[in-house]
């Protein structure tokens, strides 16, 4: 396993479209993805998504840890999400104060759906899909912007709420 290099804002590869994995079950993507998750753990972030790291393709790592769970969500250990779909469940939302490793250090206000459903693959092929709610959706969300080329600066109204995390006192967990 090695730690990979994290692509900061201004990189085009965060601004791009990512392409779709063709081949879930190749060692490259493997590795790729067991190469993420250590990343993502040692960078204490909640997610990383592959262009994150330089690879324009579809697929992103996260987990929900336990101090950043909200009432009635339990802790998820890492796991991957290839080719996702997230669609909203409805029409609520909630206001989330995001982190992201790509821009280190710094937070805003996003607004997001309160509740999504997710499909997608893992690392044998099998299709993997539910629902999410509270940090879990944020997390997904955030991630599968990625894939789009969006960062949450991209989805912020007001920017007064945009800052350095130490100024808001926010764990660094809810970085992805």
């Amino acid at each position: 396993m090695a730690l990979l290099k994290i692509a900061r804002m201004g990189h085009p590869v965060l601004l791009q479209k990512a392409q779709p994995v063709e081949d879930v079950h190749s060692l490259t993507i493997r590795q790729l993805v067991s190469d993420m998750i250590e990343t993502m753990l040692d960078s204490r972030g909640a997610g990383l998504a592959a262009p994150q790291v330089h690879k324009s393709l579809r697929l992103f790592v996260y987990h929900v840890p336990e101090p950043r769970c909200m009432a009635g969500e339990a802790p998820i250990p890492p796991r991957v999400l290839i080719n996702p779909e997230i669609t909203p469940l409805d029409d609520a939302v909630m206001e989330c104060t995001e982190g992201c490793l790509s821009l280190p250090l710094l937070r805003g206000v996003v607004t997001r759906h309160a509740a999504v459903a997710y499909k997608g693959l893992d690392l044998d092929g099998t299709v993997i899909s539910g629902e999410a709610r509270g940090f879990h959706a944020n997390v997904l969300q955030h991630e599968y912007d990625h894939l789009e080329g969006i960062l949450y600066t991209m989805r912020m109204t007001d920017f007064a709420s945009f800052g350095y995390a130490e100024e808001f006192a926010i764990p660094r967990d809810s970085e992805g």
